[in-house]
């Protein structure tokens, strides 16, 4: 087994070599979105991560995926990421070996597989697990695909070529291979199936009701996201008209430009391209569809933002009333970060009575934190979320749908949790899916988008970006909502938030770039901006800032 072993990686150290050699000089580094960088800099890296996917498949006994995109980032960037066998995204203890296969020099490379075959003590080398690859719709996505899978044959994968799909459909096909169908079917069309059916259920024959309308406008951010929406408006069968808009797709330039999920959210302001008839409902994905924004424009022509936030609640709500009309008990909770509207929070805590849990800035830590609950709802701001629902709570769910002593309005309620559970994509967030939970809400509420947004009023917010020397003299605490380092920031930050009615400001440092990012909140906008800039000038004081300190006039 040993010479085996041996023999495998000499091959493996021979074909990066001559196929794959590494040509950077500058480290990468894994983190929550994997690896992301300028595309013409990732063939090296794809290749061993197509290693490195298969001795994970090998120590798990399970399918893994590897999925190639840079989801909202410009069409010249790319990146990559593994997918564990439940759909999460790769075990955090396994980011350091990600990044040391990544980084470490060719003549390395045998050496450090060698390491972590018998970190693992890795027996299984001569198995074949499966490696399910899919890409997103850059023109450099082909190529880094093949070298994905030239490191996945190169080890002694056996790699499945899914295409061209969402990532969300790739964390789902991985799911289902490993519960072996249980999940669903692990192909395109049985993800359509799924999702598709169980909407048109919960939806019946009438497709409109109260001021809900069944159309909306759908921004396709050029991407993945844009082509995959037209298998599914064909499964909808008319009970939900998509208009879609920004559906140029492989080599237009146009990816997430001016557009999506992202430039929404940052910009608050209408993507290019979708007519801004008032009081429409319109919503935005990002380049690999995991994220969802909802908007609209009102008749004074002021742009109004439905975010992740703003989702999470309203899903949060229905499930209660569903749980409370069918008798269950089971315990509800909803996750969110730091950058959630401190107004979203007051509505889930003393309205909805919701438990809430703050997590660090990141979905790896929503979705975790998320399955502590029987049902965990978790979105970020950025509209990256899901419902998670334990499987001891399903079963209940479902053995109480077959007992006899319901009552019908429990009956009802029951079944159509059921179905919800269908619409969901539990495996990570997925904005296609969101979207149909969301217009399956609306609809049952009877509700236009105006009256979902009066549910409450967002405080006024702002996000800065203060540059530092060094990003890690940011240290923090408490969900990244209190600063531990440098000494004496936090005291001046609640110094200066103690000014402002509703006042409420954080600091973290970038993932990827020395800069510091301060998040503000107050009862006005003039209010809010002052608080931003002032704390932003403590940070460039006292955290070793570069360039001009944080200005309102700039």
């Amino acid at each position: 087994m040993e010479n085996n072993n041996k023999q495998r990686c000499r091959t493996v150290y021979a074909f990066a070599r001559e196929m794959y050699p590494k040509t950077v000089k500058h480290d990468i580094s894994y983190g929550t979105a994997g690896f992301r960088t300028r595309a013409t800099d990732l063939h090296y890296v794809m290749y061993r991560m197509g290693l490195l996917a298969v001795l994970r498949a090998r120590v798990k006994k399970a399918v893994i995926g590897v999925m190639i995109t840079a989801s909202h980032n410009p069409e010249p960037d790319n990146g990559v990421k593994l997918v564990d066998p439940m759909g999460e995204m790769l075990e955090q203890s396994w980011e350091k070996w990600a990044t040391k296969l990544a980084n470490v020099p060719d003549d390395k490379l045998e050496s450090v597989i060698n390491e972590l075959i018998k970190e693992y003590d890795i027996q299984n080398m001569n198995d074949r697990p499966e490696i399910l690859v899919g890409k997103d719709t850059r023109p450099s996505s082909p190529s880094l695909a093949k070298a994905v899978i030239d490191g996945v044959l190169a080890m002694g994968g056996k790699p499945i070529d899914y295409g061209i799909v969402t990532t969300p459909q790739l964390h789902y096909f991985v799911v289902c291979k490993n519960t072996n169908k249980a999940y669903g079917e692990p192909t395109e069309e049985g993800y359509y199936r799924k999702l598709t059916n169980a909407f048109k259920k919960v939806r019946g024959d009438d497709f409109n009701n109260g001021n809900y309308i069944n159309k909306v406008l759908y921004d396709g951010a050029n991407g993945v996201g844009a082509k995959k929406v037209k298998f599914l408006k064909e499964g909808l069968e008319g009970s939900l008209i998509i208009d879609m808009y920004n559906d140029e797709i492989i080599g237009s330039g146009k990816l997430n430009y001016l557009c999506g999920a992202d430039y929404v959210k940052t910009n608050q302001t209408f993507p290019t391209g979708l007519p801004q008839t008032p009081n429409q409902r319109c919503c935005s994905v990002d380049g690999d569809a995991d994220r969802l924004m909802y908007y609209y424009l009102d008749e004074n022509e002021k742009f109004h933002m439905m975010d992740g936030d703003r989702i999470a609640t309203l899903i949060a709500g229905y499930l209660k009333e569903i749980l409370e009309n069918t008798g269950l008990k089971l315990n509800l909770g909803l996750v969110q970060t730091a950058y959630a509207n401190g107004a979203s929070t007051d509505y889930i805590t003393n309205e909805l009575k919701v438990p809430v849990a703050c997590v660090p800035t990141g979905v790896k830590w929503l979705h975790h934190k998320a399955l502590e609950y029987d049902i965990g709802v978790y979105f970020e701001a950025n509209g990256h979320g899901t419902v998670v629902f334990k499987d001891e709570a399903k079963r209940k769910i479902k053995s109480a749908f077959q007992t006899n002593n319901l009552t019908k309005t429990q009956k009802d309620a029951t079944l159509r949790l059921i179905n919800i559970i269908d619409i969901i994509n539990e495996t990570v967030g997925d904005a296609i899916s969101d979207m149909l939970l969301v217009e399956t809400i609306l609809h049952a509420k009877g509700w236009d988008i105006k009256q979902w947004e009066e549910a409450y009023h967002d405080l006024p917010n702002r996000l800065l970006k203060v540059t530092v020397q060094d990003r890690t003299v940011i240290t923090t605490t408490d969900a990244e909502r209190k600063c531990v380092t440098p000494e004496g920031l936090q005291d001046e930050i609640d110094k200066i938030v103690s000014k402002y009615p509703k006042g409420r400001s954080f600091v973290r440092p970038s993932g990827t770039e020395d800069v510091v990012r301060v998040y503000a909140e107050a009862a006005t906008k003039e209010d809010c901006d002052k608080l931003a800039y002032e704390v932003g000038k403590k940070v460039h004081e006292l955290a070793g800032g570069t360039g001009d300190a944080p200005s309102a006039s700039k």
